[in-house]
């Protein structure tokens, strides 16, 4: 786990703790249905968890969930989470990313056509 904070435009970062995926017993992402940034990581005792938005804790599950199956291939549980967003053959993780890549270019250009109608002063 690592805190992070800034200084002026500095930004520092500190390991606070240290975990083994292999001592991971379960991720319990609390509901599926709401958009909610918390979690629990259970090792030997249980850790809740927040993560900067709900978006961030599904990737941080998918993450670990691929470093599991690459590695270790235990038996590893993933609870209240929408399978939706965790499996790789969902529409939002495709192979080759088309979706993200489109949302990521309209995000952009929306920004580049707020900044160009801003009035400079």
């Amino acid at each position: 786990m690592v805190k992070h904070w800034r200084v002026d435009r500095e930004e520092k970062y500190e390991i606070v703790e240290k975990w083994f995926l292999k001592d991971l017993e379960m991720i319990d992402g609390k509901e599926a249905d709401t958009d909610n940034p918390y979690f629990d990581m259970h090792f030997h005792k249980v850790y809740k968890m927040e993560a900067y938005s709900c978006a961030s804790k599904y990737t941080f599950a998918r993450t670990l969930n691929e470093l599991n199956a690459m590695y270790l291939k235990k038996d590893f549980k993933i609870v209240n989470f929408d399978d939706t967003y965790l499996n790789d053959d969902s529409f939002w993780s495709s192979s080759n990313r088309d979706c993200l890549v489109v949302m990521r270019f309209c995000f952009y250009a929306s920004n580049l056509l707020c900044l160009s109608l801003c009035p400079l002063s």
